[in-house]
């Protein structure tokens, strides 16, 4: 029987206080979500002043980070680059700013960031993973 990496919520904790550091460093208003492997919602931080569309937006990202086993970056840019029949796919969030925490190779769980600019909402993603190595 193979086993599988998964996150704990000292992990799920971990990764929202470090990507909420990284927001509040820049002055960023985000919204943060952490999920499973299968997109199932573990941690969700709105930030005082973050919009309120953020938690949805965030939540979808890291839903579509998960069941794509990707950054969701590479949605975007596949549709920007003009595969508009992807628009079809039974997924949300398709922007950029959902990051998979990958361990070995294999998706532990996922990271969604809204909120700010794309590269933005990466970084804080990105900062958040690092808290886990």
């Amino acid at each position: 029987m193979k086993t599988k990496p998964v996150l704990t919520l000292t992990d799920v904790n971990a990764i929202l206080d470090a990507a909420q550091q990284e927001a509040e460093a820049n002055g960023w208003l985000v919204t943060i979500a952490v999920a499973d492997d299968g997109g199932h919602l573990l941690g969700l931080r709105r930030l005082d002043g973050a919009p309120a569309m953020t938690p949805d937006i965030a939540s979808q990202k890291a839903r579509s980070s998960a069941l794509g086993a990707r950054e969701t970056q590479a949605f975007e840019e596949m549709i920007n680059g003009g595969r508009n029949a992807f628009l079809s796919a039974p997924l949300s969030g398709l922007l950029a700013g959902g990051v998979p925490v990958l361990v070995d190779g294999q998706v532990a769980g996922t990271v969604g960031v809204s909120g700010v600019k794309p590269d933005q909402d990466v970084q804080i993603a990105r900062a958040g993973i690092a808290a886990v190595g």
